[in-house]
């Protein structure tokens, strides 16, 4: 197993990306912290997925935007299940409807790039103390966007929070690697997930989305959990720095179809 008695802290696995990669990470042998924000009912769907597989789970309510809460989910899931091998960076704040530039409101833009950016510095942080401590070594996996590579008109907020996210990905893998501690990133395109379900739904604008895909589907949250353990067990050593697009072509077609 790729995760044998390693302990990994996962941010929105709730549902989605994260739930996907808890379940994954257990099943290689890893016990997971499993954070979530308000969904309450599906984080403890995603302890069921790792306990089935004989790992431990511990289910923790936090604000990842909140330096004060990630603080205090990192001392819990530390203190009972023991220091952290891995952190998966995967809460993320969508915008909700696009809204122009010059009619965004300041809280709109300060919750995007609160819990899209800030949100994995703070975790980063913690990670690092915890691992320095340790004596260094250790995997971070920040879950991006295609939106980091694409424009993003009217909703260019959650374009610069990903965006962010990428050049801070690239930065602490060169600050890190004296550490070996390894970063990387993960940039999904169109998944099929709990954000994105409503547009798959409907038949016009599952259509217009995945006339811009060459694969012309949306992609499955395990498909990115697979990607995320490569990144995260010892077959990614020599991997650092890097995001990796996961999008069936869509940023090579961008703007084509």
């Amino acid at each position: 197993m790729k995760l044998q008695g390693k302990v990994a802290l996962i941010t929105g696995a709730d549902s989605g990306i994260g739930k996907a990669t808890a379940e994954i990470f257990a099943r290689e042998g890893a016990s997971v912290g499993i954070i979530y924000h308000s969904d309450e009912q599906g984080a403890q769907e995603t302890r069921r997925l790792v306990e089935a597989y004989g790992r431990r789970a511990l289910v923790l309510q936090g604000d990842v935007g909140d330096s004060a809460s990630v603080a205090r989910f990192f001392e819990r899931t530390v203190a009972e299940l023991g220091v952290l091998d891995v952190l998966v960076n995967n809460a993320g704040q969508g915008m909700g409807s696009k809204v122009p530039v010059d009619e965004l409101e300041d809280a709109q833009l300060e919750k995007i790039l609160r819990v899209n950016l800030m949100g994995p510095v703070f975790c980063a942080r913690a990670f690092i103390k915890l691992r320095k401590k340790h004596g260094g070594k250790g995997r971070i996996v920040n879950i991006s966007s295609v939106a980091q590579h694409l424009p993003t008109p009217e909703s260019a907020p959650y374009g610069m929070s990903k965006a962010g996210l990428g050049s801070f990905t690239r930065s602490l893998s060169v600050e890190l690697a004296p550490h070996r501690i390894n970063v990387n990133g993960i940039a999904p395109g169109l998944i099929q997930t709990p954000m994105t379900q409503k547009r798959l739904d409907d038949p016009k604008q599952r259509e217009q989305s995945l006339e811009q895909i060459p694969w012309h589907r949306a992609g499955q949250p395990e498909e990115i959990a697979r990607l995320a353990l490569f990144l995260a067990s010892d077959d990614g050593d020599y991997v650092t720095g890097q995001t990796w697009t996961i999008d069936g072509g869509l940023t090579m077609n961008w703007g084509g179809a």
